[in-house]
């Protein structure tokens, strides 16, 4: 009979056979699951070790990156990786029979300018092209995202637009990309802007400095300012054509009309063969309608001006600057590298086919 006020303790269940069990002399032995989360066989004994009900979970290292909703599945991921990375370095976008200038421009900050250069300056390059670009930024960003050298010293864009300096003396090489260089801007060129305004031509040095360059590029990207200063201006002028990225929110599209207008005023004025060619989507949320209306006003405006291809909001893409890499090269396989890779596909297609109906 139990005395009062204390529990019955039940019975204990005898072992089940088919779980591993470990017996020493002169201790009743007991069951052992896998996994076992005791803290030594002295307290287990004791009763202080308490087995799990399950076994442990696979160990998951904390250096390891989180895995994200949109990534595809491994095997896609790997052979997307493939196809950007092109390997056997062939050259599989088309070249153009003649330079392409593109001026990346939108006087609204953070819409990817900076991020659209970089990537679609990569992808042509990995793909056989040889590919200039231009930071025309104060910042730099472009010049950190290619891992090229940036500070006080470094002979950069300034030297071009206001000493005259040829931009082959300039444009470093990028490491591990082949047939990509770059013009750096340095803090320099936050001075440029007031220093240009007594310079003779001031609009035209940078175009100057282009058609200096004795070999010729397959295609030069400028990396505007957000603005719509002389920086600006110099990039339009130097430029056939203009690739406008367009963030899908409502503010974006706020101030599309000005800058519009001042492409026009360039060409009525300083260079008649200036072209809005290209209009890029970027940072496009599928869970929102928001984004689903703005792609829609955009299309129905531009037209076949604006790329199929569409650049979602991915992790991968804010993470690569971090490291001095494009997402081309940082994670080939995400779903990031694989529009910007399809963007560029279809921008250099679009190029072809414009030089064909030319000479036709």
């Amino acid at each position: 009979m139990a005395r009062p006020g204390r529990a019955v303790r039940p019975a204990a269940e005898p072992p089940t056979p088919a779980v591993p069990t470990t017996h020493r002399p002169g201790v009743p032995e007991q069951p052992q699951p896998d996994g076992y989360a005791g803290v030594g066989p002295d307290t287990r004994d004791a009763g202080v070790g308490v087995p799990p009900a399950e076994p442990p979970t696979a160990y998951v290292s904390p250096e390891a990156p989180p895995p994200h909703d949109d990534d595809p599945p491994l095997a896609m991921e790997a052979l997307r990786a493939v196809q950007i990375l092109n390997p056997s370095g062939e050259v599989t976008m088309p070249r153009p029979d003649e330079p392409r200038i593109m001026c990346v421009a939108n006087q609204k900050g953070g819409v990817g300018k900076t991020t659209t250069t970089v990537n679609l300056a990569v992808a042509l390059a990995l793909h056989g092209n040889r590919v200039l670009v231009i930071d025309l930024d104060p910042q730099g960003n472009a010049s950190t995202g290619l891992n090229v050298p940036h500070h006080t010293g470094i002979p950069d864009v300034y030297d071009c637009l206001i000493d005259s300096t040829p931009i082959v003396d300039v444009a470093q090489p990028v490491e591990g990309i082949p047939n990509l260089w770059c013009v750096p801007a340095t803090i320099d060129l936050a001075g440029a802007e007031i220093e240009l305004v007594s310079v003779v031509a001031r609009e035209s040095r940078l175009a100057r400095a282009i058609a200096a360059h004795p070999e010729p590029f397959d295609y030069v990207f400028i990396d505007c300012p957000p603005s719509l200063g002389l920086l600006t201006v110099n990039a339009l002028v130097a430029a056939r054509e203009v690739l406008i990225p367009i963030q899908c929110e409502y503010y974006a599209l706020e101030g599309l009309n000005q800058l519009i207008n001042n492409i026009n005023l360039v060409r009525q004025h300083l260079n008649p063969t200036l072209d809005v060619s290209t209009i890029l989507l970027t940072m496009y949320d599928r869970r929102t309608r928001l984004a689903d209306a703005v792609e829609q006003d955009v299309r129905n405006h531009f037209g076949d001006k604006v790329l199929r291809s569409v650049i979602p909001r991915n992790v991968r893409v804010s993470e690569a600057p971090s490291y001095g890499q494009s997402v081309m090269t940082y994670d080939p396989g995400s779903r990031g590298a694989t529009s910007y890779f399809e963007a560029a596909q279809e921008i250099a297609e679009r190029g072809v086919r414009a030089t064909v109906g030319r000479n036709a």
